[in-house]
């Protein structure tokens, strides 16, 4: 685990502008150059390395992105309880074979819907109890994932407009 006080430091020493963090799970809300994000996912995962010693997964979405996010949730235009949604954010696009085989499957009153690199996951008995896990989505998928509950990605992009 790294502490966020020592995530926000390294982001920092590296340039980024308006660093905020928000909760103990890795979310980092910066400013910076106009560079890929695929630079920056290979950039800041390099720096954890070196300065904490492990590799861990990095996704870099921008404020466009996540806002898109928001005004797109399935579940949400049909009203369904924000506090029973969450985000899956993929690393890449998936392959359709595999979604496919995701798509029929049972998954008791739990629902997903896949719109580009982005998964929409509804669980109505809460997300601790669902097979709809991160885990899920990156073994069937192939591709690094990483999930957030509905406040969590509202609560970014509040950050995000606030450092613009």
């Amino acid at each position: 685990m790294i502490k966020m006080d020592a995530l926000r430091n390294m982001f920092e020493q590296m340039g980024f502008k308006h660093v905020k963090t928000y909760i103990q799970s890795g979310n980092v809300v910066f400013q910076t150059k106009k560079v890929s994000n695929q630079k920056l996912e290979q950039l800041i995962t390099e720096k954890i390395v070196d300065c904490f010693s492990f590799d861990v997964p990095v996704l870099v979405k921008e404020l466009s992105e996540i806002e898109e996010v928001l005004s797109n949730n399935p579940f949400i235009l049909r009203q369904e309880d924000p506090a029973k949604l969450h985000v899956t954010f993929l690393s890449d696009f998936p392959e359709q074979e595999r979604v496919a085989k995701i798509t029929s499957g049972q998954y008791a009153s739990d629902e997903f819907i896949i719109k580009g690199k982005d998964v929409y996951v509804y669980c109505p008995d809460g997300y601790g109890n669902t097979k709809l896990s991160n885990n899920f989505f990156e073994s069937k998928l192939k591709v690094t994932a990483t999930t957030r509950n509905w406040k969590t990605v509202t609560e970014l992009a509040i950050l995000g407009k606030g450092i613009l």
